[in-house]
Parts: structure tokens; C-alpha cells; sequence
């Protein structure tokens, strides 16, 4: 028989202290090829990493999404979050993506694969779905970043809603958009070394 796990409410969320989050000190921004190299040979040294993406939002019943346009990768110690419009930027982030021996650990990553499918042109190797991991461990269906990180750390992760709407496809990115972004990756790397999946 199988143990079902209670998650907390929002509410009960909302009383916990907050989730240490990553400083810019401790984030990349990849827009050009030799940033995206630099990075590799970073990440290149960690076998999991937080991964996530962001695409511009559609507003439109049948509007088609030109994402992702940013997509981010964590280690323990340092995010980087790049931006895809340069094509030689993107075949770097691309061949990260492909790259086997990583795990990329994630949550709520089905339509990202899609879109990267889609626009990076490559499969994405490695991917881990943190979801699946906490239903198999008899949480509740979905559990996302929210709920994950209040059950391993008993901390609240804030989430801006603003920056979750704003333009991805920006040139310029602002410090709210970095830092949001980052963080997605960063506490889903975190929470894959919590449910000691690392060894």
C-alpha cells in the first residue's frame, strides 16, 4: 500500500521563512558564443543540473509560442541563464542540452522538451521530472517548485508574478528577470540533491 504525503496549503506556505535564493553575484547571463563556451566548461565539472526554460507568454487562443527564449542551468554553486537569440549562443546551449552522463532535473518539463524539440532542434538528454520523482514517493500529483521546496526545506520559495509574465524575448533582461530565472533552476537542483537522488 502506498503512503500518501500531505503538502502544505498556501497558506501554511506562506508563514514559512524564505527560500536562500541566488544573488546576481552567483548568476550568468550567456548571450554570446564565447559566454556560452565559458559556461560549458563550468558546468561541464557537475553531474546535475537544474534546468528550466522561458518563453515570451501568448495572450491569444491561437497564438504559437516562438520559445523558449531563455533557457537556464544551475549547479549548486552558480546559474546561468541564457538568452537564445544568437544562433551561435543557441547551438552551445543546444549541445548542453544533448550532452548524456548530466543529469538536468526539473519540474513541469514536458512542454519545455516540446518547445526545445521544436526550436534548438535537438532532444534533451538526462532530463529528470521532479514531479514524477515526488508522485512515485506519494505526493500529490503535481507538487512543483513551490511545494517541493516547503516539504525539503521548510522554506517558502517566492516566485514574482510579474516577472512570470514579463517578456522573455527581451533583449535586455531586467535583474528581477535574471533572478527569478536562475532561481527556478537553482532550487530544482536543490531539491534533487534533498531527495538524495545524487548518489
Amino acid at each position: 500500500m502506498h503512503t500518501t504525503h500531505t503538502t502544505p496549503s498556501k497558506e501554511e506556505i506562506a508563514l514559512l521563512e524564505p527560500f536562500d535564493r541566488l544573488g546576481l553575484d552567483r548568476i550568468a547571463l550567456v548571450s554570446t558564443r564565447g559566454q556560452a563556451e565559458q559556461a560549458l566548461v563550468e558546468l561541464a565539472g557537475a553531474p546535475v543540473w537544474g534546468f528550466d526554460t522561458e518563453s515570451k507568454p501568448t495572450f491569444f487562443k491561437d497564438q504559437v509560442s516562438e520559445g523558449p527564449h531563455i533557457l537556464q542551468l544551475s549547479t549548486l554553486e552558480r546559474a546561468y541563464v541564457f538568452q537564445l537569440h544568437d544562433l551561435e549562443c543557441r547551438a552551445v546551449a543546444a549541445s548542453l542540452l544533448a550532452l548524456p552522463g548530466v543529469h538536468k532535473a526539473g519540474f513541469g518539463l514536458g512542454d519545455d522538451k516540446k518547445r526545445i524539440v521544436a526550436k534548438l532542434g535537438v532532444e534533451p538528454a538526462g532530463v529528470i521530472e521532479l514531479n514524477t520523482v515526488f508522485r512515485e514517493r506519494g505526493y500529490r500529483k503535481d507538487m512543483g517548485v513551490k511545494g517541493a521546496v516547503a516539504v525539503l526545506f521548510n522554506k517558502r520559495f517566492i516566485k514574482s508574478r510579474k516577472a512570470t509574465t514579463s517578456n522573455w524575448a527581451n533583449p535586455r533582461l531586467t535583474e528581477a528577470q535574471l533572478v527569478y530565472a536562475a532561481n527556478d533552476a537553482y532550487a530544482a537542483v536543490r531539491v534533487f540533491h534533498a531527495l538524495g537522488l545524487a548518489t
